[in-house]
């Protein structure tokens, strides 16, 4: 020890192991410290949107980017098949561009770019005024997707077409089901959507029974564009049915309006277990319960149906169920008169993130108005119209109680014209829909768009060097 003490080198060594043994205490001792938040997800402009309108033959196409941007940018519309050339190059902003198609038509295909992506919103609307496809026909052109569903009435109580687009470059493996009253009526129909290729698919040849029904349709690879369009027959109506959330616990269907007609709640729980569904609607008047329907069973892997008429029909409103499994959930709506027409709403999101709806029709027959739904705190938006010409007119703010529905009628304007609603700060979740419809002699025309979140921005999370990222 001597030797070593007297050997400079040494004691080097015995003060660094030293300094080693009271920093290695000092770091086991040490208070644990309080771990700073995470930051919040970034919020970026969306850079490009690709969406597909699936049947546009002889319906009026609406397309808007609501806002201008200091960067550059275009959208452009082409027929789906591959190698098409554009029809139409869009590069104004904040102009509602819209023309009614020939009535041979193939899907058409909306893409942005650049400063005309962010905020992107594509429809299709057509008005027929007789025969067996009698109604207000509309739907929102929806983006390809790996998994979407629609619920509705089935095959057994209308034709149901639905529609399958591939505007991307890669192949798309499909698989399709169907549940109905009875159960899984349809488990994994397989088949394969090319780039550039479309497909229509009667569900009545697939599965001909169920009088109601909710349809998943889902890609092992690749993706589509899903659009689901019902016929009940001549004098009954006519109308796409909404794409719905995924499954889930919490499920609002907003933007159902007041009158008469019949309304039906339909929920279906695809899972392996049983869902006993709690039933509220929110209206002007706030939240109530059904009496002797505050709950509805729905067995597992099937679909169940709820008439909301004497409860709903008069005010608008929006259904709001809570389960301990999930389910999917619409409403199906049908207009007065001698003929009724028909419209469907489903389970949607919060617009958080502020949303488009790009058609609209406002005159002496026809009306377009927003039904807005505050859950919990109160909601606080901004109206902006967006007319096809002329300049726009001066915002509006609309406020919406908390716990209440709120109808804000939508101002008469020469031609069509797109609106934007943007949450202000400060607001709570905000749900909702846009309501359009068309007075004849033969009967009220309808047709409903749940509000969509807008395409304007995404939540990118925050990003931190990890090596837990490629460790097994």
């Amino acid at each position: 020890m001597k030797a070593l003490i007297e050997n400079r080198f040494g004691l080097l060594v015995l003060i660094m192991i030293s300094l080693a043994a009271l920093y290695g205490v000092a770091y086991v001792t040490q208070p644990a410290g309080a771990q700073p938040a995470p930051p919040p997800p970034a919020k970026v402009a969306v850079e490009s949107v690709q969406t597909v309108c699936p049947d546009p033959a002889g319906n009026a196409v609406s397309v808007v980017v609501p806002q201008a941007s200091e960067r550059v940018g275009t959208a452009t519309i082409t027929p789906l098949k591959a190698d098409s050339k554009p029809l139409v190059t869009l590069d104004k902003p904040g102009v509602l561009w819209q023309k009614t198609t020939a009535e041979r038509s193939d899907p058409l295909v909306v893409k942005g770019v650049g400063a005309m992506a962010a905020g992107l919103e594509t429809s299709q609307t057509v008005r027929e005024a007789a025969g067996k496809t009698r109604g207000l026909v509309g739907v929102r052109c929806t983006e390809p997707t790996s998994e979407a569903w629609v619920i509705g009435p089935g095959p057994a109580a209308a034709d149901i077409t639905l529609h399958l687009a591939n505007p991307e470059s890669a192949p798309a493996a499909v698989e399709i089901s169907v549940y109905a009253g009875e159960g899984p009526v349809l488990a994994d129909h397989g088949l394969v959507v090319e780039p550039g290729e479309f497909t229509k698919i009667r569900l009545k040849d697939l599965a001909p029974s169920p009088l109601v029904m909710a349809v998943e349709v889902r890609t092992s690879s690749g993706r589509v564009a899903v659009a689901a369009r019902a016929e009940l027959g001549t004098g009954k109506g006519a109308d796409w049915l909404p794409v719905s959330t995924a499954p889930a616990k919490h499920v609002v269907v907003p933007g159902l309006p007041g009158g008469g007609g019949h309304r039906e709640l339909l929920v279906a729980a695809p899972g392996e277990m049983d869902a006993v569904v709690g039933v509220k609607v929110l209206t002007e008047d706030g939240f109530y319960a059904l009496k002797n329907r505050e709950t509805i069973d729905v067995p597992a892997g099937s679909v169940a149906t709820l008439d909301l008429s004497t409860g709903v029909g008069g005010q608008p409103s929006a259904v709001v169920l809570t389960s301990e499994v999930p389910v999917v959930a619409g409403v199906t709506v049908t207009g007065t008169g001698a003929q009724s027409d028909v419209a469907f709403s489903a389970g949607a999101g919060p617009i958080d993130l502020g949303s488009v709806v790009a058609d609209n029709r406002t005159g002496k027959k026809q009306s377009s108005r927003l039904v807005l739904s505050a859950l919990g705190k109160p909601g606080k938006v901004r109206v902006q119209v967006l007319p096809r010409q002329g300049t726009p007119p001066k915002a509006t703010e609309v406020a919406v109680p908390a716990s209440r529905t709120e109808e804000v009628k939508l101002p008469s304007a020469r031609g069509p014209y797109s609106v934007v609603i943007t949450p202000l700060p400060g607001s709570g979740p905000v749900y909702g829909g846009r309501v359009l419809d068309d007075r004849t002699k033969g009967g009220l025309l309808v047709t409903l768009q749940p509000l969509a979140p807008g395409r304007t921005w995404a939540l990118v999370p925050h990003l931190v060097d990890s090596a837990a990222t490629v460790l097994p």
